[in-house]
């Protein structure tokens, strides 16, 4: 079937955004003259400004300008302007469905959950069984709309410019590192405490990296995250580099300077792999939905990416409420992470 007008919805975190590129190709790939759109929010609409295979970024602010729901609405009917007549709605919720169906957007398209009655066309809601890799669940969305791709060619993606290269050169050379150093970067931090992994342990693999290789570590803090990346840093008993203003594009060209990545199950992760950045990624809660399976950076295993995932005997996972100090975590061990990474270099 021939779409004119496509928008693609995806309102959530900076990692569910990067694992949503893929389809942005797939649907240009299906539809090469169609006008298509990404609608997202304000803080992860630089995930997707420049991306060559889309028209149009449309940013809808549910935290902010259209918190209320008049004001959503008003946004939604606005939309109507634009004629589109396919929405693929890659993660359904309340708002994203309901502003879909008052944009007058004639095939609606998304996963059986919230608000499902706003939708023309359902899909059964399995991620939370986390059967297979988040990226594929977006892309059965677009194959529910008959759109055919070829699936090998696609993987995340962020458009990089030349200033953003020209800033990761700068901070390099503001902080002494040279272009021969060995960089290896990490991200402790994480959306929820059931996925960081302790803040003395990062330090502890960052001091053993350097007396063992004599690389160099730089260490992401942007906004709430500095205070645990501070943490880091001062539990060293050597030097390391905290980047703590950036934007998305920015931080990618920085981390595409490193030859392997070290964080929690957080965005960044994500970020390094459109880099091509080699990946060790601590995964905490023992929950279908959440596992590694769904949400691990995409590469080919133990050649690019490293999940280590421990299974601690919990029945069901309670996240931030845990009962037993995160022993999903606690299981993982400093000699595990520092032999991940070196497998990777």
């Amino acid at each position: 079937m021939k779409y004119n007008k496509i928008l693609i919805i995806r309102t959530d975190r900076i990692g569910d955004v990067i694992l949503s590129t893929p389809a942005i190709q797939a649907a240009r790939e299906a539809n090469t003259s169609s006008h298509i759109a990404f609608m997202t929010r304000p803080y992860t609409k630089d995930i997707v400004l420049g991306n060559p295979y889309l028209d149009e970024v449309i940013v809808y602010d549910k935290d902010g300008a259209h918190r209320s729901i008049i004001a959503t609405i008003k946004f939604a009917l606005s939309l109507r302007s634009k004629k589109f007549d396919l929405a693929l709605i890659l993660h359904s919720t309340n708002r994203t469905n309901l502003i879909a169906f008052l944009a007058g957007i004639p095939k609606r398209i998304g996963y059986q959950r919230k608000c499902r009655w706003f939708l023309t066309d359902r899909l059964p809601y399995l991620k939370s069984q986390g059967l297979k890799h988040e990226m594929e669940y977006t892309l059965d969305i677009l194959k529910a709309a008959g759109m055919s791709f070829n699936e090998e060619k696609l993987k995340p993606f962020i458009p990089v410019s030349k200033i953003d290269e020209d800033f990761a050169a700068i901070f390099c050379q503001e902080n002494k590192i040279n272009e021969g150093d060995l960089l290896i970067g990490i991200h402790p931090s994480a959306s929820c405490l059931s996925r960081r992994w302790p803040a003395q342990r990062f330090a502890q693999v960052a001091d053993k990296l350097i007396e063992s290789l004599g690389c160099k570590i730089i260490v992401l803090g942007a906004g709430d995250d500095l205070k645990l990346a501070n943490s880091v840093k001062n539990n060293m008993k050597h030097e390391a580099v905290v980047v703590k203003d950036f934007t998305i594009p920015q931080v990618a060209a920085i981390l595409k300077l490193c030859k392997v990545f070290i964080s929690t199950d957080t965005g960044p992760a994500h970020i390094a792999r459109t880099m091509d950045v080699p990946c060790v990624t601590i995964f905490g809660r023992k929950q279908p939905g959440l596992s590694p399976v769904r949400w691990r950076p995409v590469g080919k295993l133990d050649k690019e990416v490293i999940f280590l995932h421990k299974d601690v005997g919990c029945i069901g996972c309670l996240a931030h409420n845990c009962k037993k100090n995160f022993a999903c975590l606690e299981a993982v061990t400093v000699d595990e992470v520092l032999d991940a990474a070196k497998r990777l270099l």
